[in-house]
């Protein structure tokens, strides 16, 4: 039986070698095309991948994004095997001006209809974006660490027939989390809207700027969120719909910590309202409204607060505002408004009021303040400002506008409680008062500007027992007046114990001095010069009036270091003064005088006194200068009473009376410096009585028995000069009726010492006597109050 053979056999036998050689062929070339269609599709995706489409398929691209309503330039076009088309580095533009780049987005995949592409039709279906960067077109500053950003930026644009809808779109820009919805319609045939100015692109520009510098100044513990809804028409975006709505736990900004902040915004029909804005800090809540209109460009806004105000505003760097207070408790404040930014320059119109239940100013201690007030950017109006401190309450009205200030105050605050919103001169001033009860002020203020030069107004003051530079009064009252860069005290009136003051004065800020008109008055001298100047006080030291003296003054005291000083004094004291002169008090019954002070000198005149039954006339020339204490002065007496003034100085009694003349200068109080030169004459006096001279008596009675010696000393005058503590006489001259004294030496009056000579000569009948008073001449040494008087010649 015939064997049956396979089809393999059959196809291999010899019989049909051309049948398998092409079958082998065609499978080899199959393989190969393969092949080569794999590695021209690794080759081609791989380039596509890396160095991307060309120029012509990335305007392709940007056209198309043109179409759906984009303005875009494409940086790289290439192929991701998971994502497919990818444009890189997409330039994204204003839609109404191509060369004004809006954002610059790191990469964007394509949603392609390929079949749309190849029949030439919108192929464009959507695009999607996935951790991209958005960078914004604005510059770098120092504290910013890189450029603008939208970070982890993710979006899915659908592109419908005339429709741009985004699904949504989320970044983190500046910390804050940002998400939005929405669509815009893009019409084909719609008209093109006009473009922006150059001028308006850069204002926008610089807000955004702004806006990024400000979120970099913040701190986020936890993330902020920012949902934004949107819708409109890409042609006449300004007519938009947009809903914002803003939420964030925890917020710091410097030392200040916002927390749950909320707030919800719309713009619609061109109006963008403000809906809700509200946070809390440790002190209290904020919350606020407001809208603003496109199309007038005006603003409404209302808030209210009564949170941490000092730190808020210390964080945004205006704490100046507020840096001299310290709230124990914070403030409560309600303010609404309006404002025409249209207007050249811009209106505003600002009503509220302000609480501050505790708090204190340049370490002045309030525990009151409360004011209403308005403000229209021109006008200021507060109204029932009141203002209390433990010492008093005070209540003002103010008006500030164009050529009108109103300012009226009631106060009975106690003055150092305004030292903190006075000037440094009138902080000064304050801080000399001394008042264990307010005053009370009632002023009326007017003028053309709050400078307090042009200030013209009136009122009174009244002050209970008060001190004023130490020196206590009991109650004092004054009209007050302004005008002309000063303020005058009219009808003054100040009372102490010893008796009153009445005059007036005028502080003039302008010309830095003081003008006293008619000031009269009882009081003490030593006291009220401290009121005027203490720098004064040394000058009346020496004059110590036994009662009051009536005191009347007049002129100019110029302060700041002016020149210009010039105050009459008319004094008359008739209850008596004690003068200290070479160490002794010399006690006037009645005394009175004119003194001129000036900026460098005093000068007395018409100095009349009464003194010891006699009569004193002088005048003096005081230098008040610094580091120039000299004097000059000159005096006449007349009739004094010589025994008390030789019981003041030498504690003995003599008679008669005194007349005489003393012209002399010297160096403060330093007596050794005095120097003068003078003449005295004793009438119907005992000179030898005077302790210098008793001696002489007893030594003429030896020689003159009888008690001769005490009864011919009766009159003596003398010419001298005083220099360094000495007096100095070279013709001393006593008349006698039987014989007379002359004598010349030095009386050394500071150092008790005597250096004296005298010679006895005959007269009338007692020249007989000649021959021995020629033997009579004398040494007069040692002691003053017991001096050592032996004989000349023996």
């Amino acid at each position: 039986m015939p064997a049956i053979l396979e089809p393999a056999q059959l196809s291999a036998s010899p019989e049909s070698p051309r049948p398998s050689f092409r079958r082998r062929l065609l499978a080899s070339t199959i393989r190969l095309t393969v092949v080569l269609m794999v590695a021209a599709l690794v080759g081609g995706g791989w380039y596509l991948a890396h160095k991307g489409f060309g120029r012509k398929w990335r305007e392709l691209v940007a056209e198309e994004l043109h179409k759906r309503g984009v303005e875009a330039a494409v940086g790289h076009l290439t192929v991701d095997p998971f994502r497919g088309l990818v444009a890189q580095d997409v330039r994204i533009f204003d839609y109404k001006q191509r060369d004004k780049t809006v954002a610059l987005i790191s990469e964007v995949s394509l949603d392609i209809n390929y079949a749309a592409l190849f029949h030439h039709r919108p192929f464009l279906n959507a695009l999607d974006v996935r951790n991209a960067q958005l960078t914004l077109p604005i510059a770098g500053t120092k504290d910013q660490a890189g450029p603008a950003q939208l970070t982890n930026f993710r979006a899915h644009v659908y592109f419908p027939p005339e429709q741009i809808y985004v699904s949504q779109a989320e970044g983190v820009f500046c910390g804050v989390r940002i998400s939005a919805t929405g669509q815009l319609i893009k019409r084909e045939n719609a008209p093109p809207s006009s473009p922006l100015s150059e001028e308006e692109w850069q204002k926008r520009l610089a807000i955004l700027q702004r806006i990024v510098n400000e979120l970099q100044k913040f701190n986020f513990p936890v993330e902020p969120s920012l949902q934004v809804k949107f819708s409109g028409d890409l042609a006449e975006m300004e007519n938009a719909r947009i809903e914002a709505t803003l939420r964030a736990g925890k917020i710091r900004r410097d030392k200040y910590e916002f927390r749950d902040l909320t707030a919800s915004a719309e713009f619609s029909n061109q109006l963008l309202s403000l809906t809700h804005c509200q946070w809390t800090d440790a002190a209290g809540m904020f919350s606020a409204g407001g809208s603003w209109s496109r199309a007038g460009n005006e603003a409404k806004f209302q808030a209210r607060s009564n949170i941490d105000l000092k730190g808020l505003l210390d964080a945004f760097g205006v704490g100046r505002l507020l840096a001299d207070a310290t709230f124990n408790r914070a403030p409560v404040l309600t303010i609404s408004g309006n404002a025409n930014f249209a207007a050249s320059p811009p209106q505003f119109k600002v009503i509220g009021n302000i609480s501050a239940p505790s708090f204190t100013y340049r370490s002045t201690a309030f525990s009151e303040l409360s004011a209403n007030f308005s403000w229209d950017g021109e006008r200021t109006l507060v109204r029932d400002l009141r203002v209390q401190n433990e010492g008093g309450r005070l209540q003002a009205e103010l008006l500030d506008a164009p050529n009108d200030f109103r300012l009226d105050i009631d106060s009975s605050i106690n003055p150092l409680g305004l030292r903190a919103f006075a000037s440094p001169d009138l902080q000064k001033f304050l801080s000399e008062w001394e008042c264990p009860r307010p005053p009370a002020v009632h002023l009326a203020i007017r003028g053309p500007s709050h400078e307090p030069g042009s200030w013209r107004g009136d009122g009174t003051i009244a002050l209970e027992r008060a001190r004023f530079r130490g020196v206590w009064l009991n109650k004092a009252s004054a009209k007050v007046r302004f005008g002309d860069g000063a303020v005058s005290y009219e009808d003054l009136r100040v009372t102490r114990n010893e008796g009153v003051g009445t005059g007036s004065f005028t502080y003039d800020f302008k010309k830095h001095e003081v003008k006293i008109t008619n000031l009269k008055t009882s009081l003490w001298p030593n006291d009220v010069i401290y009121w005027i100047d203490p720098k004064l006080a040394k000058t009346v030291t020496p004059y110590k009036f036994r009662k009051p003296p009536d005191i009347v003054v007049n002129g100019i005291y110029h302060f700041a270091g002016g020149k210009n000083t010039r105050l009459d004094f008319t004094v008359e004291g008739a209850g008596g003064m004690d003068y200290v002169f070479i160490g002794k008090p010399l006690p006037f019954d009645r005394i009175s005088a004119t003194l001129i002070f000036t900026d460098d000198r005093l000068q007395i005149n018409d100095l009349k006194g009464a003194l010891f039954s006699g009569q004193v006339r002088g005048t003096a020339d005081i230098s008040l200068a610094r580091n120039d204490s000299n004097y000059r002065a000159s005096i006449t007496v007349a009739r004094l009473d010589f025994p008390r003034l030789t019981e003041l100085y030498y504690d003995k009694t003599t008679q008669g009376q005194l007349n005489g003349t003393y012209d002399f200068t010297g160096v403060g109080s330093d007596s050794r410096k005095m120097r003068g030169t003078g003449k005295l004459e004793v009438t119907n006096g005992d000179i030898f009585a005077i302790p210098i001279f008793g001696p002489l008596s007893g030594l003429l009675n030896a020689v003159l028995p009888g008690g001769l010696g005490y009864s011919i000393a009766r009159k003596a005058n003398a010419t001298f000069t005083i220099k360094e503590g000495v007096i100095h006489t070279d013709d001393f001259q006593v008349a006698g009726p039987l014989f007379s004294m002359l004598g010349r030496g030095d009386i050394y009056f500071l150092d008790d010492k005597l250096d004296f000579n005298v010679r006895m000569n005959a007269k009338g009948p007692g020249v007989l006597l000649t021959p021995v008073y020629k033997l009579l001449e004398y040494t007069g040494e040692g002691s003053l109050k017991k001096p050592d008087w032996h004989s000349s010649r023996f």
